[in-house]
Formats: structure tokens, sequence, C-alpha cells
């Protein structure tokens, strides 16, 4: 693996691999360990970030290494200077690069130019570091990758996607309600298809629940999508996760949420706060499954 840019681009067998280290360094993490001892990890925001920053600031430090944490206002990436360049110059100062950005494409032509492992930490198509720790979540829930039963609902975006993703490498079941004309990608959908992705699409947010051993949400209006919040919610009014929909799905289901949540919204507070929420757990996951991706292609 020399880039961590889509859960696409890897196998089974390296999903798994990932994994297992996920599961380690939180088994070990008061060990600590030096992995990155020595190295530098550029991490590039051009959106804001709870998680992510933090989760990958705290990763790189106590994996031994030194995280330096660039905005787009010192680099203004494909304006001040191309992206080409931003990739060939951090590869002679760092050893590896995390981005978090709106636009793929700006992601992929950074990973392209780039000498050192790039991570996509998040763009509008793709968020495949959220799901490597959501996977860890469900196996500790006691569920079986394999065998599972995950419904998505909601506004089928960047987290659907690498869902979908997920779902080309492990045959789980993956149902996705969505309102007509908020589906996920279809060509990332074909693709997994073609894989033998078993994933449903519908828009009945109970028939998609029925009997899931995972629910999922996220907000219903991601960042950049401000001025279309009205009519998302006038879209998304049936499909929030409250305490009757989760009476529909397995008796042991978990409920996740990649968050920040918009409480009362797409989630209630019983809900998220519940028996079932795995919510916090998974926020924690995030922290261990980056490292994972971390030791893989920056460890020594």
């Amino acid at each position: 693996m020399n880039d961590f840019i889509s859960i696409a681009d890897i196998d089974r067998a390296k999903m798994e691999e990932l994994l297992e280290i996920a599961a380690t360094v939180k088994r070990e993490r008061a060990a600590g360990r030096s992995d990155l001892a020595g190295k530098t990890v550029a991490l590039v925001f051009h959106k804001p970030s709870l998680r992510t920053r933090q989760s990958f600031e705290v990763g790189v430090f106590e994996l031994g290494g030194h995280p330096m944490y660039v905005t787009d206002r010192e680099i203004k990436m494909g304006q001040r200077e191309s992206t080409h360049d931003i990739g060939k110059v951090l590869s002679r100062y760092v050893h590896g690069i995390m981005i978090r950005t709106f636009a793929h494409s700006d992601c992929v032509e950074l990973a392209d130019a780039a000498d050192v492992p790039v991570i996509n930490g998040l763009t509008d198509l793709l968020h495949p570091c959220q799901i490597m720790g959501d996977l860890q979540t469900c196996a500790e829930r006691g569920k079986a990758l394999d065998d599972m039963v995950v419904a998505f609902v909601g506004d089928g975006n960047n987290v659907a996607n690498s869902w979908v993703n997920a779902a080309g490498n492990l045959p789980f079941e993956l149902r996705i309600a969505s309102p007509s004309g908020y589906e996920p990608d279809a060509g990332l959908l074909a693709e997994a298809r073609s894989k033998g992705a078993n994933v449903n699409i519908m828009d009945d947010a109970a028939r998609a629940v029925e009997g899931a051993d995972v629910i999922y949400t996220d907000v219903w209006t991601s960042m950049g999508q401000e001025g279309e919040t009205d009519e998302r919610r006038a879209a998304f009014r049936s499909y929030q996760v409250n305490d009757d929909l989760v009476a529909g799905a397995a008796d042991d289901a978990i409920v996740l949420h990649c968050l920040p949540a918009h409480r009362g919204e797409e989630i209630t507070d019983s809900v998220i706060d519940g028996p079932h929420s795995a919510v916090f757990d998974q926020a924690e996951n995030r922290l261990h499954a980056q490292k994972a991706i971390m030791i893989d292609l920056m460890g020594e």
C-alpha cells in the first residue's frame, strides 16, 4: 500500500491486516510505540475538524512522530501554488501527508505528485478512514463483518460512498435508504457491484432498518451544502433515526454516526445517548484505525 485514498484501492486481506493492527495498537496503547520515530507527517486541512485533526495529531505523536498542521491559508493549494508542486515540495520535508479537503481530485492529484504516502482524511466523495474505524467498532461490538446487515439511513454522501467501497471487499449486506436524488455515487456503486457487493438502494428507511445489525446515519447537510439546508430538511424528514426506527432493527443492533451530529434532526438524543449507541466508541476508533494506516504506510 503506497497511499490510502480509497477503500476500493485495497483488497480484503489488506483491510483485515489494518483492522488487526488497529486492534493491537488500541489494546497496547498505554505501552507506547515508536513506529514513526523521527518522522514528520503534514496534516493539510481545507475543512474545519474536530475528530480528524485531533485523532491524527495524537496518533502521530503516540507513534513517536511529529504532526505538522497546515491550513489552506498558508499554502492556497491550486491558487498560490499548484497542487503538483506542493506535493513535490512537501515530499522533500515530510514522511507522509494527510489531506482533508473538498474536491476528491485534489487529493488524487496530490498523491500522484507526492513521493511520500498520502492519506485521504476526507473529501466530498469519500471518507475511508472513517469506515475503517467504523468496521473496528462493529467487530468490537460482536458483529460478524462478513454476515452483518448494515442500514445506512440518509444522504448518500462521502460516508455512504465509502461504505459502498467496503462492501466491495466484504460480503456483508448494505442497505442504503435515501430519497430520490440523494443516492450514493452511481459509478462507485457499479464498481462495487462488479466485485460482488451486496448493496441495496431504497427509499424506505423502515424497510432498510428491518432486522439490521448496524444502523448508520450522518448529517443531512454537509459542509459546503449550507445553501441547501431547507431543501434537504424537507427531503429527509422521514429519514430520522429515532426510537421508533431503531425498534425495527435487531435487538442487539448498534447505532453509528460519524459526527458531528445535528441532534434532533437526523438523529434524536434518545438514540445517540441510548443503549444501542456506539457513536463515541466509533469516534475513538478513528485514532486507532488511522494509527494502523500510518504504521502500514510509514512505519519502520
